[in-house]
């Protein structure tokens, strides 16, 4: 799978750990910054990446922040991106199988990078259901 990743300074150290955690399973990823702690403006660094996964160059994306929100906010500017900020497995189980989330958003501040793994990994392995669920997905993109 083809992931887009994208961080500004708060979520930069969790975006490189993931880009190796990814490769290693098999996965190609994009990185479209920040490449560094130095502060940055979110929307500059994560709208490209939402970009790529709106426009098909990418089939998932995962961006970092210190919360996850304004991220999560970025992405789902873009027609074609549900991106859910995700904090438990429970999370990002429900994001991809209720709501066919193709991008995710995490918050370093507020969790370990272990469950981080387990939430990416969790958010790749879960398929979505469909039925009732592409009925309500569809509503959402009426409002657009």
């Amino acid at each position: 799978m083809r992931i887009a990743v994208a961080s500004d300074h708060a979520g930069y150290e969790y975006k490189e750990r993931i880009k190796s955690y990814l490769a290693a399973r098999g996965h190609e990823v994009v990185d479209f910054g920040t490449d560094s702690t130095e502060p940055v403006d979110y929307p500059d660094l994560i709208a490209p990446a939402a970009r790529s996964v709106a426009g098909g160059d990418c089939e998932g994306g995962i961006v970092f922040g210190g919360s996850g929100n304004g991220e999560a906010i970025v992405c789902n500017r873009l027609r074609g991106v549900r991106c859910a900020v995700c904090w438990s497995l429970a999370s990002a189980e429900l994001a991809k199988r209720h709501n066919d989330a193709n991008m995710i958003s995490i918050g370093q501040r507020l969790l370990d990078y272990e469950l981080v793994e387990s939430i990416v990994e969790r958010w790749l392995s879960t398929e979505f259901e469909d039925g009732r669920h592409r009925r309500r997905i569809r509503k959402i993109y009426e409002f657009e």
